[in-house]
Formats: C-alpha cells, structure tokens, sequence
C-alpha cells in the first residue's frame, strides 16, 4: 500500500513539474533536485521525462537546441559577408564535414581565423554559433573569451591554462557539441592554450568525455598586415581577387601564428598540427564596404541614397597608405555612422 502511495504521490508530482515547466521552465530545474523526483520515477523514466518534455521548454544538449543549421548559416554569409569567397567556401565546407552525422573524425574541428580589424571575423564566428545552437550567442554550450578581458596578464599565465583546461572539461561533460570561440588572439600571452593541446589533439572518447565533436574557433590580428600585401601581389601580378585560394595564405598564416606575438606565438598547438584549418580574411575594397553600408541602412528599413551612402563612406573609410587599395578598419565603423545618418534624416 505504501509502495502504491508512494508511486501515485510521484506521479503527481510529475504531472505538477510538467505543469510548471510550460509557465516558467527554468523554476523546475531546482524542484526536480529538491523532490527527488529522479529518484521517485527511476532513471528510465527520468530520461523519457527530460528528452520528452523538460528539452522542450529548456536547452539541453539535443537536436531541437543544437539544429546546427548549416543552410541558414551559408544564407547569412551570403548576405551579410563580403569580400570573404574563402570564408564562405572552407567554412562552411569544414563544418558540414565535422557535424556530418556519418562524420568518423577523431578529433574537435578547430580553426583560426586571420585579418585585419572589420573583414568580419568575429562576426563570422558568432553568425556560426546563431546557426549552430536555437540559443545563438545565449546558449550555454556557446563559450566565447575575450583576450584583453580574460587572459591580459602574462604574470596570470598559469591561472589562464588551469582555467581553460577547467572549463573546457566541464563544458564538454555537459555537451558535446559546445563551442569555444576565443577572440584577440593577438592580445593573449604566450602560451596560454599550451594545456589545450591534449584536448584538441586525436583524444577520441576521452575516459571523462567525447571531446571529438566540440568546435574551437580562434580569432586574431595576428598577420593581417601581411594578408593585405600578399594579396595586393597577387593582384598585382594579375590574379583576380576571387581566384585565390587558401593555398595562397595558408603557409604564410601558420607561420606568422607561431612566431609573431600572441596567444599561439611558439604555441604546442601548431607544433602538434591540431588546427585544422587557417583562414585569411582579406582586407576590404571600397565595393565591398559600400555592400556593408546597404545592408546596414537595410537593417533600418532604410533604402538609402547615393547621397546618404557617401556620407557614411566618406565618414568612416579611410584607406591604408601603402596600396592606397584596402580599408584600414573594413566594416568595423559603419553600424553607427549609418545609425547616425538614419536618425539625423529622421529628425530633419
């Protein structure tokens, strides 16, 4: 009777969580600690309950909130990436590989993204994450660092390893699928990622976790300078910009990572060949910083003048000296001048 009793108090309490999930989702979490009701309903019946019901309403390690909806990611790159063919060809390509359902890596998709200020890596990197998990940016298995704020004290560099090598671990115990995307790379002391390494190496299912399916995304400077002359000969020589290949840059990219100053400057990483892919992201033309003054105008429902473009344009390019070709800050400037002109012709 008791036993009966016990199994029907249970079920009630089931049937109120799940109640109480569809109100407020997050105010279950802690009840289905404090009630027992892992316990109560047994390990099967938890799980069904948790893939059934809980991931409907709250993020969890799954299909619905990790979609990784590559067609909307290579939509997004199409319309709001220019300049960037590379980009738009290895990226997306590595990803689909790496999130492959019949994928057999053995090892985390790690990649480096390299170029000057504005040719949009950063907004690469988080357009991914906003494809890849229903939260975006938000999601809980979305993990992004930023040099200058968390790892800035080279005298701190041992603090920095133990931390990333922490929290890494523990993200991948919670799922799998997470994504690290660390940005300034540049800005890094030597030596941070140096306990990375085994992490992102061919680990395979670890003993406390499968680390083969994460991502790791770095970002940085480092190099940007020469991307832009390199592509400048080539273009001088007669390449169109759209013909060159990752080829053209990769070698030079790896090698500018490990030597000049940064976060990978003399990193394990490169010596252990762990990342998978360096990606230049060519300085910005005129023609392409006018596509990301259209779109930005789009964005505030804003068809905008030729008038208006020119304002913006002439307000925040500059040109580097040495070519005279390329845009010293890219697209980094153009959200609030636009916004300004916006407002400025509303108000007029």
């Amino acid at each position: 009777m008791n036993s009966c009793k016990m199994a029907m108090r249970n079920y009630f309490k089931l049937l109120y969580c799940i109640w109480l999930v569809q109100l407020t989702p997050s105010s279950c979490l802690e009840p289905l600690t404090t009630i027992g009701l892992a316990a109560g309903i047994g390990t099967a019946g938890f799980a069904y309950f948790k893939s059934g019901v809980l991931c409907k309403f709250t993020e969890c390690c799954d299909s619905r909130s990790v979609p990784a909806n590559i067609a909307t990611l290579e939509k997004s790159l199409a319309e709001t990436v220019f300049g960037q063919h590379m980009v738009q060809q290895h990226v997306v390509a590595a990803l689909v590989a790496h999130l492959s359902a019949n994928s057999p890596s053995r090892k985390p998709l790690v990649m480096s993204f390299h170029g000057t200020p504005g040719t949009g890596k950063s907004f690469v990197a988080d357009q991914i994450a906003k494809a890849l998990y229903a939260e975006g940016l938000q999601s809980k298995y979305v993990h992004k660092y930023m040099g200058r704020a968390d790892f800035s004290h080279p005298g701190r560099i041992n603090e920095y390893k133990e931390r990333i090598n922490r929290e890494v671990r523990e993200s991948i115990k919670d799922c799998a699928r997470s994504l690290f995307i660390f940005d300034e790379v540049d800005k890094m002391p030597p030596g941070v990622f140096d306990t990375l390494t085994s992490l992102i190496d061919y680990a395979g299912h670890a003993k406390d976790a499968d680390y083969t399916k994460a991502i790791f995304i770095f970002l940085s400077n480092t190099a940007g300078v020469r991307i832009s002359d390199h592509l400048a000969e080539l273009m001088k020589r007669g390449k169109r910009r759209e013909d060159t290949r990752l080829s053209d840059f990769e070698e030079m990219l790896k090698s500018s990572a490990y030597n000049m100053e940064g976060g990978l400057k003399m990193t394990n990483m490169i010596d252990a060949h762990v990342i998978d892919h360096y990606i230049p992201f060519l300085a910005l033309e005129k023609a392409h910083i006018v596509q990301c003054v259209e779109v930005e105008f789009l964005r505030w429902g804003v068809f905008p003048s030729q008038q208006q473009t020119d304002v913006v344009i002439n307000s925040a390019v500059s040109y580097e000296p040495v070519h005279s070709l390329f845009a010293i800050s890219g697209c980094k400037t153009i959200e609030k001048k636009v916004a300004m002109v916006v407002n400025e012709h509303r108000n007029s």
